[in-house]
């Protein structure tokens, strides 16, 4: 950000501040707008990231055809009606044709999206849509289930409610076997931790 955007958030923060009755001149209060510009930084991180460009950084030819499946990626995100954290884990399962993608860039893209303010169901279409567009395997699946605190926090306060989305192309979508495969696999007891 330059010195006047900065300054611009800055402000912002401190008339955000006063108007919930807070005094940003109080000793705690008087570096937090210079650390919410910070954090929102971070937190919204994914909007410089291009996902296609990280899972083309490590795409090897492979003879697999068996669904490659990374589940529990952590998840934090921010609804866009509320900014509130939406929190909670993500499932994803591909089928490679031909390629497969370095296992690290699949929470990589899942960070990229969720560093945006979003909604949870095109959350979990963003995330299929760039591994399908990028990798090009036989099918995809994403589930993401997750707690919003724009629920829990405020409005109906229902703690603990969990919100599921999911996102299904190709196999996925058409196979009827395949499916119940990942699915079975994410309901699944994790078992031993290495």
């Amino acid at each position: 950000m330059s010195d006047t955007k900065d300054t611009q958030f800055e402000n912002a923060v401190k008339t955000m501040m006063e108007h919930v009755g807070e005094d940003p001149n109080r000793e705690g209060l008087l570096d937090t707008p210079s650390r919410v510009k910070k954090a929102y930084e971070f937190i919204f991180g994914g909007y410089k990231e291009d996902p296609k460009k990280i899972l083309e950084s490590a795409l090897f030819t492979s003879s697999n055809d068996e669904m490659v499946l990374i589940k529990d990626i952590e998840l934090y995100s921010t609804c866009e009606h509320h900014l509130l954290p939406i929190i909670g884990r993500v499932h994803v399962a591909y089928i490679p044709d031909g390629k497969v993608v370095g296992l690290s860039k699949i929470p990589r893209v899942v960070n990229v999206f969720a560093r945006r303010m979003q909604i949870q169901e095109q959350l979990t279409e963003q995330i299929a849509d760039a591994i399908m567009e990028t990798i090009n395997p036989k099918g995809v699946a994403v589930v993401v289930q997750a707690r919003h605190m724009c629920m829990e926090m405020r409005g109906v306060e229902k703690i603990n409610s969990t919100t599921t989305s999911s996102a299904l192309r190709g196999l996925f979508k058409k196979d009827e076997k395949t499916r119940g495969e990942f699915f079975s696999l994410i309901n699944s007891p994790t078992g031993t931790r290495y």
